[in-house]
């Protein structure tokens, strides 16, 4: 690390995001929601919160009710304006240990400042608000711009919390980091150097505005953003427990990567994933979307207990869609009442009784993962038809044999019997996807303690978070005495006075864009969360989003049109001073890319991508023996060949418990639990794999034939052309220099080692061209591997 990236770290660690987030020590008014919620939420709700059977001296704090209510002495925990007759504030400055909260076995120490903050706070009159995320959001009206400023609604909301903070929003990237940028947040992918060279050459608004809609219209679109939402719902290609065996599922990851790149309005997206198959006729794409309710974990292993494992599924359902749609934590009240969020054991049992009715097996059999929609091909559709007409024309035949004629019937039984045999193995050929088959609902009980064991739990049936506002008008339930629906949930979910959903997935894709949600936590909307930086702003978008039809590429081109997201991302000293975290958005972020896109990029510099969409997962090159313990049975990783080889990484093959190596040493998940944000890391084994995995070998040897073929000129030039390839900019002259030493050395090397020369061009499956000497294009080979490894070919500018 740089001297100048020690500073950097130095002043990230100093500083943190509370002066940004928080009220000063002064006089400043302080906010309930920003600065005294999170305060008793992380001190006080443990004892005094929503969960009944740990609450201490049945006092409430995390409610109007009970922060002003009487207490057992008699004062009001809270009383607004007189912090002497405040009863929180005589037990959180005791001068006796036995009198004093938190309790010291609690070991959530308030200190002197947090103190002094809610003592300001009642002086002041205890502000206080129901919490953010569970009002309906209201559409603000955009701060007027200022002279000469962006009347972009999304830059108003910013530059005027700029202004107020006293800090200036960073000038406009340059034209070829903004064409890169765009490029790769909307479809995943770096821009043609043609494309980057025409936005270049005309960098104005109209065609910045051309250069986006030309990328939200690719069929890479909804690629990249599937990457994301494949995350969220916990897609995989293998089963998750014991054996981890593989299931037939990929046709799901298609309908995703089809919804977004046909911009399926969003609460339509909710409807088929949930209750596709409760939907009236459903077509086969809306039949495969409900798969979503099959992707959670499952088991074959002998001896495992269907009423466990059931038990298993319906907990990670609730986890899973919750998540997804409310960013709520509701998987904490599966044992007790949540400790934090107003969710209630009930609540959790009452959710996962929405999913009762998915036909499902606790314990399944090997090979079979029914209920399945066959998908078979235009020949495959003719010859099923075939065999299946032949099989009526014999049962037919047999129907109206006469008795006595036994050999006719024994050589037409026997026929019959082969081809029954011949249609069971045809059809075991045809792709086939899980989907979900309503049945009648199997009973919900609350677990006590979550034991599957214990049946001594009430009944429960269907029913919505009791907090949180009913569903009105077309997104109520048919009938009040009606038992709920997965299909009553999805349109509860998008109706127009839920307060999380809108704001969940606008929150997500401000993510995508920035860096960072609005608000933080983008997996938990609740108490331990964090107050969006923008509050009014991600409540306009919340509405802008429900309002225009839930139009998901409408909000991104509204995202990405803005001034703010067209920023430099380079910090000035001030701004890494002031906003280390870059809460404040005086710049744009930068970051590595997904694990997916990084093998991307280096596919496609090297000219060795494959583009075609959807289809059967691959599996590129892995590591002999990496499948050593995957056992029951035992399997071997077999790499594909030909155009599979070279396919995308969202395509890759995902075994959850052996992750691809690649995608694991860049963080990709295992997605066995829903994700809302990759944790990224920066060890050796990422800048190994991007060194020695033999996919990026191969793309930098392929990489290394291109230039020698396609790139004019001399040395300099063939380098400076493969530096466009890769990073879309021109290098600088060090950098050229560098590249130019480590050319001349690798060409000495090489050409005295011919053997090593042969051995580095034959890595891959693709041919080493044979009109290239193996010294030269071993020599090249290296630059580009340098090339591939540097910072700009991995990351987001």
């Amino acid at each position: 690390m740089t001297l100048r990236g020690l500073a950097t770290l130095g002043a990230l660690l100093a500083c943190g995001t509370h002066s940004v987030l928080a009220a000063d020590a002064g006089g400043a008014p302080i906010q309930f929601q920003r600065d005294i919620r999170p305060l008793l939420s992380n001190h006080c709700y443990q004892c005094h919160g929503p969960d009944q059977e740990t609450r201490e001296a049945d006092l409430r704090l995390d409610t109007r009710e009970g922060l002003f209510g009487e207490t057992a002495s008699g004062s009001p925990a809270i009383a607004p304006g007189k912090p002497a007759d405040s009863e929180v504030l005589r037990r959180i400055t005791a001068e006796h240990a036995d009198e004093r909260m938190p309790p010291a076995a609690a070991n959530k120490p308030l200190s002197d400042g947090q103190i002094d903050l809610l003592r300001r706070w009642v002086e002041q009159g205890a502000d206080y608000h129901e919490h953010w995320s569970y009002a309906a959001p209201v559409r603000a009206e955009p701060p007027a711009a200022g002279t000469g400023e962006s009347p972009h609604p999304v830059d108003r909301f910013i530059r005027a919390r700029l202004a107020s903070e006293g800090l200036e929003p960073a000038p406009p990237a340059d034209p070829v980091t903004l064409a890169r940028r765009l490029a790769l947040d909307l479809t995943g992918l770096p821009p043609p150097p043609a494309t980057v060279a025409r936005y270049a050459a005309d960098p104005s608004a109209a065609n910045y505005a051309a250069l986006v809609d030309e990328l939200l219209a690719s069929p890479h679109f909804g690629e990249r953003l599937a990457i994301y939402w494949l995350d969220l719902v916990r897609y995989a290609d293998s089963c998750g427990y014991h054996s981890d065996v593989e299931r037939p599922i990929w046709p799901y990851r298609d309908y995703v990567i089809n919804a977004f790149s046909s911009n399926l309005p969003f609460d339509q997206f909710t409807r088929e994933q949930l209750a596709g198959d409760l939907l009236p006729d459903p077509t086969l794409a809306q039949r495969i979307a409900s798969g979503y309710n099959r992707l959670n974990k499952t088991t074959e292993e002998g001896g495992a207990q269907e009423g466990e494992y059931l038990a298993k599924s319906a907990a990670d359902r609730v986890r899973t869609t919750a998540g997804v749609w409310l960013a709520a934590t509701l998987g904490c009240a599966e044992c007790h009442d949540h400790k934090f969020d107003p969710y209630t054991t009930r609540d959790f049992y009452s959710f996962a009784a929405f999913f009762a009715d998915v036909q499902d097996q606790g314990v399944y059999k090997a090979a079979n993962h029914d209920p399945v929609v066959l998908l078979p091909s235009a020949e495959q559709s003719a010859r099923l038809a075939e065999l299946t007409a032949r099989r009526q024309e014999l049962d037919s035949q047999l129907a109206t044999l006469d008795a006595a004629d036994a050999e006719t019937r024994k050589s037409l039984e026997s026929e019959l019997k082969d081809l029954k045999k011949e249609q069971t193995q045809f059809e075991a050929s045809i792709p086939r996807s899980m989907v979900s088959v309503s049945v009648p609902p199997r009973e919900t009980r609350i677990l006590p303690r979550g034991n599957w064991l214990d049946a001594s739990g009430e009944l429960v049936e269907p029913r919505l978070p009791g907090f949180l506002p009913a569903a009105a008008g077309d997104s109520a339930p048919a009938a009040e005495t009606a038992r709920l629906t997965r299909l009553d949930l999805a349109n509860w979910l998008t109706a127009p006075e839920h307060p999380l959903t809108a704001r969940v997935f606008v929150n997500r894709l401000w993510k995508l864009y920035f860096g960072a949600g609005l608000a933080k936590n983008l997996d938990d909307f609740g108490a331990q969360g964090e107050l969006p930086s923008h509050p009014e702003l991600l409540d306009w978008l919340a509405v802008e989003f429900r309002e225009s039809g839930w139009n998901v590429k409408q909000i991104v081109r509204l995202l990405v049109t803005s001034a703010t997201y067209q920023q430099a991302s380079v910090p000035t000293p001030e701004q890494l001073r002031r906003d280390p975290q870059n809460r404040l958005l005086a710049r744009q972020a930068r970051w590595r890319l997904d694990a997916e896109m990084v093998r991307d990029q280096a596919l496609a510099a090297s000219g060795l991508l494959v583009r075609t969409i959807g289809g059967p997962s691959v599996k590129p090159y892995q590591p002999e023996g990496y499948w050593e313990f995957l056992n029951f049975p035992k399997r071997t990783w077999k790499p594909d060949s030909g155009d599979a080889q070279h396919r995308r990484g969202l395509y890759t093959h995902w075994q959850r418990t052996f992750l691809h190596p690649s995608l694991l040493a860049f963080d990709a998940p295992s997605r066995e639990e829903c994700t809302a944000e990759r944790a990224p890391s920066n060890t050796p084994k990422s800048a190994l794999a991007l060194l020695n995995d033999p996919s990026f070998v191969e793309c930098a040897r392929a990489l290394a034939a291109r230039l020698l073929r396609e790139a004019p000129g001399d040395d300099r030039s063939r380098i400076a052309w493969a530096w466009r390839e890769c990073t879309s900019r021109d290098p600088h002259d060090d950098e050229l220099g560098v590249l130019g030493e480590l050319l001349a050395h690798n060409r000495e090397r090489y050409a005295a080692d011919a053997d090593a020369a042969t051995s580095l061009a034959q890595v891959g499956e693709t041919r080493w061209p044979d009109d290239l000497p193996a010294p030269e294009l071993a020599a090249w080979t290296a630059v580009a591997r340098a090339i591939l490894n540097v910072h700009e070919c991995v990351a987001r500018n």
